[in-house]
C-alpha cells in the first residue's frame, strides 16, 4: 500500500507531533542502577576510569539507594568488593559478606526499590576468575571448573535471598547455573525470587573500567573459555534458549551498544523479558569524549539508551540511570517521550 509522503514530513516539523507518533520511548521504568559496595562506614572511593562512579560502604549505598528510589528508578544492581579474597570466593556466599550486609542495611531504610544482586565469584576469588580453578591431568594451563562452581553460585544466590535480595543476577556464564540456582532457591523456600540471567555475555574488551571498580581483573589468562565469542550471534540464541528452559525470568545481553543486533535477535526469537547492560567501557568512552568537549553528554546518552530500547531491551543497566532520570523529568519533549 502506498502512503502519501507529505504526511510524515508535516508531522516531523512539530515537536508535539513527533512525541505523539514516537515508536520507542525511554522511561525511568526501563533503568537499573549498578552500585559497587565495599566494607567500611562513610566510604566513597572514586573509580578513576569511571567519572562519577564510586565504591560505597553499606551506609553510603543505603543513601544512594534512597536517592535512586526518589528519582523513580525501580531497581539497583549490587556488586560486592570483599575485604579478603580466597581461591574459592567464599566471601560471595558468606551470610556476613559485603553484599549481604549491604542488602540488610539498604532494606532497613529503603522500601520502594528492587534490589538485584550479582551472583559471580570473580570479585571474591584471589585469582579473579568466575569459578573454581583446576588443571589438566598433564599439568597444563589452569582453567575454570564448570560443574563444581555451580554449587557455590547456588549457595551465593540463596545467601543473597536470605539477606533480602529481591532478584538475583548470575553473571558468571557457567553452563547450567540458572537451573542450579533455581533449584537451590526453590529448595530453600525462595520460589518467588526471580532470576535475571546474563544469558549472552560476550568476552568483550569493553569491561576494563568495571574490573577496576570491582577489583576483579583475572590474575592469569582471560575469560574466553566461558564468555562468548564476539563473532557469534546464533550461539547467543542457543545460550538464551537454554537459560529460559532452566528457569530464567529475564535474560540479559552484555555489552549493549556493540551487540544491538543480538538484542534484537533475542527479542524477536523469544518474545521474553530482555535486559541489556550498557557497560563500563561504553560509559568511559562517552565520559572521555565529553571531558574533551567532543560530545554533548545528555544528547548522546539519550540517543544511545533509546537505541538500546529500540533494539528490543525492556530493561537497561546503566551508570547513567540517575542522570537520565533527571534529564527525563526536565525535558519531556526530548528522546524520552512522556
Amino acid at each position: 500500500m502506498n502512503y502519501p509522503s507529505y504526511r510524515p514530513r508535516r508531522m516531523r516539523r512539530n515537536d508535539l507531533f513527533r512525541r505523539m507518533i514516537r515508536e520507542t520511548r525511554l522511561s525511568t521504568d526501563n533503568l537499573i542502577m549498578p552500585l559497587f559496595v565495599r566494607p567500611g562506614r562513610g566510604v566513597r572511593v572514586p573509580v578513576k576510569s569511571m567519572p562519577g562512579v564510586f565504591q560505597l560502604s553499606p551506609d553510603e549505598a543505603a543513601r544512594e539507594c534512597a536517592e535512586i528510589a526518589s528519582l523513580r528508578i525501580p531497581a539497583a544492581l549490587l556488586f560486592g568488593i570483599p575485604e579478603k579474597k580466597d581461591s574459592r570466593g567464599s566471601g560471595a556466599y558468606d551470610d556476613d559478606g559485603i553484599v549481604q550486609h549491604a542488602l540488610r542495611q539498604v532494606k532497613s531504610s529503603v522500601s520502594d526499590l528492587v534490589l538485584i544482586t550479582d551472583v559471580c565469584l570473580c570479585e571474591y576469588t584471589d585469582h579473579g576468575h568466575c569459578g573454581l580453578i583446576g588443571t589438566t591431568p598433564a599439568g597444563g594451563d589452569p582453567y575454570v571448573l564448570n560443574d563444581p562452581t555451580l554449587e557455590l553460585l547456588a549457595k551465593t544466590a540463596v545467601s543473597h535471598a536470605r539477606a533480602g535480595a529481591d532478584m538475583v543476577a548470575p553473571s558468571d556464564m557457567m553452563d547450567g547455573r540458572v537451573g542450579a540456582i533455581r533449584r537451590a532457591l526453590d529448595r530453600n523456600h525462595f520460589e518467588d525470587i526471580p532470576i535475571i540471567s546474563y544469558a549472552a555475555k560476550y568476552a568483550s574488551a569493553f569491561y576494563g573500567p568495571f574490573r577496576d571498580a570491582a577489583e576483579s581483573p583475572p590474575k592469569f589468562g582471560d575469560r574466553r573459555s566461558h564468555q562468548m565469542d564476539p563473532s557469534n550471534a546464533e550461539e547467543a540464541l542457543r545460550e538464551v534458549g537454554m537459560d529460559i528452559d532452566e528457569g530464567a525470568d529475564i535474560v540479559m545481553v552484555k555489552p549493549a551498544l556493540a551487540y544491538l543486533d543480538v538484542i534484537r535477535a533475542v527479542k524477536e526469537r523469544f518474545r521474553f523479558p530482555t535486559a541489556a547492560y550498557c557497560v563500563s567501557g561504553e560509559f568511559a568512552m562517552v565520559k572521555a569524549a565529553v571531558e574533551k568537549g567532543w560530545l554533548e553528554e545528555k544528547a548522546i546518552v539519550l540517543e544511545i539508551l533509546t537505541a538500546i530500547r529500540r533494539a528490543g531491551a525492556d530493561l537497561i543497566v546503566t551508570y547513567w540511570a540517575k542522570d537520565v532520570a533527571r534529564w527525563l523529568a526536565q525535558i519531556p519533549a526530548e528522546l524520552s517521550g512522556k
